[in-house]
């Protein structure tokens, strides 16, 4: 009698090929997804900093700013980032609203911070 071949077959080879290489594409791109969400984290932190420095920095110096839009930017992590100060009126003279918006070189907004600043 003859012995019984023992082993796989090349099918069954293929498909176990077939399945790691599926499971791996799968790894790879999750692993890319975070890799681009912890940049846009990055992003989204270095330009709440940069909105937050430029609201501190009118309060410290005790600035009452004009009704009207201006532009500021800042480098924060070695990225440069720009940004927007929209100044509205209140129902109140000595109360301004203050809205930081805070873009990337794309243009893009990462982050928009609200403050009101009082007439010192």
């Amino acid at each position: 009698m003859r012995a019984a071949a023992r082993g796989f077959t090349l099918v069954e080879v293929l498909v176990a090929v077939a399945v790691i290489a599926i499971a791996l594409a799968a790894g790879l791109r999750a692993a890319g997804v975070l890799v681009d969400n912890s940049q846009r984290l990055a992003d989204v932190v270095a330009a709440q900093w940069c909105a937050e420095n430029h609201l501190s920095n009118l309060k410290l110096t005790r600035q009452f700013p004009g009704i009207g839009e201006t532009e500021f930017s800042c480098e924060q992590l070695g990225r440069r980032y720009g940004g927007r100060a929209q100044v509205a009126a209140t129902q109140y003279a000595d109360l301004r609203l203050v809205d930081a918006m805070v873009s990337d070189d794309t243009g893009r907004q990462l982050v928009r911070l609200s403050t009101l600043l009082y007439r010192p």
